[in-house]
């Protein structure tokens, strides 16, 4: 049923003689439901065409370029020009598809002043065919998308010309339009082309979807449209950083909102000439949003640092714990890079045992993204296999939500250690039996210096909750700590100069070092333990 009323024909045979395509006819008129937008093109005209038609016909469509009408602004109340009736109907056409793209010749439809073709052929199944053709060749997984489209800012300034004039035309009638009473371009886009995605990927639309494809839109012929408005409001155009343009969607409703309507008028034709060509396609873009995977790691060699050790650009050590993991993930996910994130960090030297050190990778952009249990459980094992200096544990796939586990409270979490020390005096087992008796021991740790080229001076009190000794010889014990995470384990024994105090070598008044140090658990309870 076609949803333009008598009470919508004069603003409809204004729209329609300036140059303005059925569907956004549709919108200055108000149609917020779906079903007309959906129509073709060919359809929609033909339908405009009976209710447009009077007994002197003098409106037809079936003349291409019908005459423009003169320009007349008429005064208003407040002394400022209004617009009458004004036709600038110019000699674009829009195509069919041709050649995987949309020419600019050949047809018989005039290329909308107000949306620039993009409700026109852009919203056509052939054009959503295109489309589809890209994401279905972009190797992407996915069982549903988002849809998103850019659109050039000089739209708004397109449709802000066209709201003027039927305002104006309206309250001839006495009536009103708000700029919120107008379908918005968007929406109207989506409506038309949703249905039509889902019909031809056989997938439903879904704006929560990490699979995104997205369309942008461009059109050099009138990119000017809406330069005049930084004279207007300069300072709604900053030039930022990462903007190739200051003329961004953003800052020109900014400005529109800002601008007086007198001023507008003025410096902008209303309604907006017809443009010759088309909008073009800049790209058709698929992306899919990071997927998170877990585990925990174990860490055998004294060898190994955690992520790669490059300084000044040279690679100090073959490989990491980092990329023995994550390469494997790169593949099998393919994603295009990663962040690897863990649960605190081990020295190069220091070894990760028992549970293991959780930790967290996020895949960017991956291809694959649907895997079932068996699958991550032979990815684990793969990992495995390839290296004897790390191992795997619980790997699983998390959500973004579920990484904070790792990282709330690390602070006041506990780590246990295993220290192999060495003492300058002789000493006998009952010369460490009293480590034994501390408890909860408050220590005040000055930044280290070893690490203070990439940490802040600070000092940071930390808990030692409790020691267990194991005599060796006469210059080295076996020290387990269990620890607030945080302490720096090497400096509680050697004392880093005084920087830590008190320490193992002060608390038995000796010169004290630590020959091995081994991570024995990190206690946080994340991820979740998985049957082998």
């Amino acid at each position: 049923m076609f949803p333009l009323t008598a009470e919508n024909k004069p603003v409809a045979q204004l729209l329609h003689s300036t140059g303005t395509c059925p569907r956004c006819i549709f919108r200055f008129c108000g149609v917020d439901f779906h079903a007309p937008y959906k129509l073709s093109h060919k359809e929609l005209l033909k339908e405009l065409q009976k209710f447009l038609e009077t007994e002197k016909n003098e409106l037809s469509l079936d003349v291409p370029n019908p005459p423009p009408k003169k320009m007349r602004l008429e005064e208003l109340e407040d002394g400022t020009k209004g617009i009458d009736n004004l036709s600038q109907n110019g000699e674009g056409r829009i195509s069919p598809v041709e050649d995987g793209g949309f020419a600019s010749k050949n047809s018989n439809l005039n290329v909308c002043n107000v949306c620039l073709g993009v409700l026109q052929g852009f919203c056509e199944k052939e054009f959503i065919q295109q489309v589809c053709q890209k994401v279905e060749a972009s190797g992407f997984e996915f069982t549903n998308l988002v849809f998103s489209v850019s659109f050039p800012p000089q739209l708004s300034v397109r449709e802000y010309a066209a709201w003027l004039l039927v305002k104006q035309e309206m309250g001839k009638q006495s009536l009103s339009l708000g700029r919120n009473d107008i379908v918005q371009l968007k929406e109207a886009y989506k409506w038309i082309t949703h249905p039509l995605f889902s019909e031809e990927l056989g997938i439903p639309i879904d704006g929560k979807s990490l699979f995104e494809v997205s369309v942008v839109f461009a059109h050099p012929e009138t990119v000017e449209d809406c330069h005049f408005l930084r004279a207007l409001c300069p300072d709604c155009f900053k030039p930022a950083k990462n903007k190739q343009s200051v003329f961004t969607r953003m800052a020109v409703m900014k400005a529109l909102n800002k601008i007086k309507e007198e001023d507008f008028l003025k410096q902008f034709p209303c309604p907006p000439s017809s443009p010759k060509a088309v909008c073009s396609v800049l790209g058709i873009e698929c992306a899919h949003g990071a997927v998170f995977v877990a585990g925990r790691y174990n860490k055998y060699s004294r060898n190994l640092p955690q992520t790669p050790w490059i300084i000044d650009g040279e690679r100090k050590l073959e490989s990491s714990v980092e990329e023995l993991i994550s390469d494997h993930l790169l593949t099998v996910f393919k994603a295009e890079s990663f962040n690897f994130s863990s649960s605190g960090r081990e020295d190069v030297d220091v070894r990760t045992l028992g549970n293991g050190r959780p930790f967290a990778i996020e895949l960017m952009n991956p291809h694959r993204v649907h895997f079932t249990s068996q699958e991550i459980k032979e990815l684990q094992q793969k990992i495995n296999s390839s290296s004897n200096k790390i191992q795997v544990r619980d790997l699983q796939l998390v959500t973004r939500e579920a990484i904070g586990h790792m990282k709330e409270g690390e602070e006041e979490k506990t780590k246990t250690y295993s220290a192999l020390i060495w003492t300058n005096k002789v000493i006998q087992k009952n010369d460490i039996e009293f480590l034994n008796e501390i408890k909860d021991l408050k220590i005040d740790q000055k930044t280290p210096l070893r690490v203070l080229h990439r940490r802040p001076l600070a000092v940071r009190v930390r808990v030692i909750h409790s020691m267990e000794t194991h005599y060796v010889d006469e210059h080295h014990f076996r020290l387990y700590l269990k620890t607030q995470a945080g302490t720096y384990i090497k400096e509680f024994v050697h004392g880093d100069f005084g920087r830590t105090k008190p320490n193992i070598g002060s608390l038995m008044k000796v010169t004290a070092d630590i020959l091995e140090l081994d991570v024995e658990s990190v206690d946080v309870d994340w991820p979740p333990a998985l049957d082998d």
